[in-house]
């Protein structure tokens, strides 16, 4: 019980305090045996040498997050894992995921036309409505912009489960009807309601909307069979969920990190000034703005989206050097693995240029793993540095921020690292 209170206590803290104690460390909570792992040789061992000897952990398996995603990409396993990655992966090809990028910057466009020299807003809440509006277009090729606040509300009533993970509740797979249980189940039911009826839509239809719904609509596997309505409804919400969180959030801590390192702000500004000379990004400017990318990636280091990233194992096993019994549980940090000392010189600080291709090469591998790695990496990944670099010139164009001065920015470790009461600002015009 003291493990699981102080790890409710301070995740992120306990997590990291950990690694104290060696590459290698065995914990428990309740009768969940945990191993946590440090070293970029085991962090490989486990998402890719070994991938196929383990599972997701048990969290991802609970009744909360089943309901949510059912067997999508990210919580099926085995061969029906193998064939919704391929038949999905079409979706994801580098050309039709750049064929969006005209949309990111639009829409950008768009929201920023009505923010004001001088106005207080929350950056954080901007980024989520503004990925979510992008993500709902790219994905089912509708504009939810008069809704996305009613979306958005719903997104984070199914969240709320997952704030506690290592909690009494949780370990023991708590199944009481409270209100909490309620809202939860209530608030998917009435995603799954909205995700059905455009499904149901657009089989009607039988065209190509040019978005990701008609690519997974018309995949077909080697034997001519195609995604039934639940499986299609299974990846939209994967897709859905992971497709404006990943980049919300690392668009979110890009601006709070730019905010208060000023020399860096300046060289971004300097860049986009440069290479866009006024004019509106595209996707063709991606290899034109190296730096613009390194913050990105550097904010990821900092503040990667998932924290932790955890494996259930299917028999006994070795890794690191210890003996692991089967169905234990282990767990990898990026939070932690980003920021140590030994992979990353001055692991605390922002230093976007720590990603120039001579100072990246010294970087092991496993050591930097934002999207995850191996055979379950993020389909999206693309999609997501794309979306990421154009929203920052699209918004560093025309604005700067200052960090609200009564405004505290907190990390609050929930199913990712979001910002506990959002990140206040000043907005400048540039």
């Amino acid at each position: 019980m003291g493990v699981m209170r102080e790890f409710n206590r301070d995740s992120l803290g306990f997590v990291t305090r950990c690694k104290d104690f060696g590459d290698v460390v065995r914990t428990r909570f309740l009768y969940v045996h945990a191993y946590f792992l440090y070293n970029p040789n085991d962090i490989e061992e486990l998402l890719t040498t070994n991938a196929k000897g383990f599972r997701k952990a048990q969290s991802l398996r609970s009744p909360f997050f089943h309901r949510l995603v059912g067997n999508g990409l990210v919580t099926s396993e085995g061969d029906f894992w193998r064939r919704q990655r391929r038949l999905a992966q079409p979706a994801f090809h580098r050309q039709r995921i750049s064929s969006y990028g005209d949309v990111m910057v639009a829409y950008t466009k768009r929201a920023i036309d009505s923010w004001r020299n001088g106005e207080r807003r929350d950056i954080a809440s901007d980024m989520t409505r503004l990925t979510l509006e992008i993500v709902v277009k790219t994905l089912f090729n509708s504009d939810v912009s008069n809704d996305a606040d009613h979306v958005r509300e719903m997104l984070t009533t199914v969240v709320k489960p997952f704030a506690s993970q290592a909690t009494l509740k949780w370990i023991l797979d708590n199944r009481l009807p409270t209100p909490g249980h309620r809202r939860y189940f209530n608030a998917v039911s009435e995603i799954d309601r909205i995700v059905f009826r455009i499904i149901a839509e657009r089989r009607a239809v039988k065209s190509d909307e040019g978005d990701l719904l008609s690519m997974l609509l018309q995949a077909q596997d080697e034997d001519g069979s195609q995604m039934t309505d639940a499986q299609l409804r299974d990846e939209v919400m994967t897709i859905f969920l992971a497709g404006h969180e990943t980049t919300a959030l690392a668009l979110s801590w890009s601006w709070y990190l730019l905010a208060t390192h000023p020399e860096v702000e300046k060289k971004f500004h300097a860049e986009i000034d440069e290479v866009l000379q006024g004019r509106t990004p595209t996707v063709e400017d991606m290899r034109r703005l190296p730096f613009t990318e390194m913050i990105a990636k550097e904010t990821m280091r900092l503040y990667p989206p998932a924290y932790a990233i955890g494996r259930e194992a299917l028999e006994e096993t070795e890794i690191g050097g210890f003996r692991v019994p089967k169905k234990s549980q282990l767990f990898v940090f990026p939070w932690v693995t980003h920021r140590d000392e030994r992979y990353f010189e001055n692991p605390d600080s922002f230093d976007p240029e720590r990603w120039t291709p001579e100072r990246a090469e010294q970087i092991p591998k496993y050591a930097y793993f934002p999207f995850g790695a191996g055979p379950r990496q993020c389909i999206g990944n693309y999609f997501a540095m794309l979306e990421i670099v154009l929203l920052l010139a699209t918004i560093g164009q025309r604005f700067r921020f200052s960090l609200a001065p009564d405004h505290k920015v907190e990390v609050l470790p929930v199913l990712s690292l979001r910002p506990k009461d959002g990140i206040k600002v000043m907005v400048e015009e540039r």
